[in-house]
């Protein structure tokens, strides 16, 4: 009876699954991705992804316990010399399951099981969308658009050395108009001063 067992005996034996297991393990390390079942990779990522942990200690006891599980040197000898420096910084998820398409003949969910750190498109495709800022309003302020928001600020900039230009003309020519009106004042005093002068001439002249 199966009371209390949740795990996929994926309608084998225990050797049988183990040795499965054991091969699509294998596979993975060497090849980075496979292609399988949604059933069996998710039997296999918890087969996997213990071992790709314990390969950041490299140890002779890690060494043998991973050997242990797989029976291939070449695959323990790459998992602990390049897997383990690629998913150093990971912390777990060492594995991704992506859904493919049914199989024609018995209709089975298929699906490729990757190393997350393998796949380059992924990472590009990210790095490509994380460029894109996004506002408040949540639209995509693209390449574009920051160069339109630098070419306003460039006519910003020249509209206010226009304005500053416009303020100091301004400023000359109420100057000028000011020396005017003094010169203005100046011979009109000089012109008064000059008919008092005369009519004091004219007031001798009588007496």
């Amino acid at each position: 009876m199966r009371h209390r067992k949740k795990f996929n005996h994926l309608g084998r034996k225990k050797a049988h699954r183990k040795a499965m297991l054991s091969n699509m393990a294998i596979s993975l390390i060497e090849h980075k991705r496979i292609n399988t079942t949604v059933a069996k990779a998710k039997a296999l990522r918890s087969f996997v992804e213990p071992l790709i942990n314990r390969s950041k200690t490299d140890t002779t006891h890690s060494r043998r316990m991973v050997f242990k599980r797989l029976q291939n040197k070449s695959a323990v000898t790459e998992l602990f010399r390049e897997i383990s420096l690629k998913v150093a910084e990971r912390e777990g998820g060492y594995t991704r399951i992506l859904k493919t398409r049914n199989r024609l003949g018995d209709n089975a969910e298929m699906c490729i099981i990757e190393l997350v750190d393998y796949n380059e498109n992924y990472f590009s495709e990210k790095a490509a969308k994380s460029k894109r800022k996004r506002t408040r309003r949540g639209k995509v302020k693209t390449e574009t658009t920051i160069e339109e928001t630098q070419q306003v600020e460039e006519n910003i900039n020249d509209v206010e050395t226009k304005e500053e230009v416009k303020e100091e003309n301004l400023q000359k020519e109420v100057k000028v108009e000011e020396t005017k009106e003094e010169i203005k004042d100046e011979v009109k005093q000089e012109e008064k001063a000059d008919k008092e002068e005369e009519t004091e001439d004219k007031k001798e002249d009588k007496e």
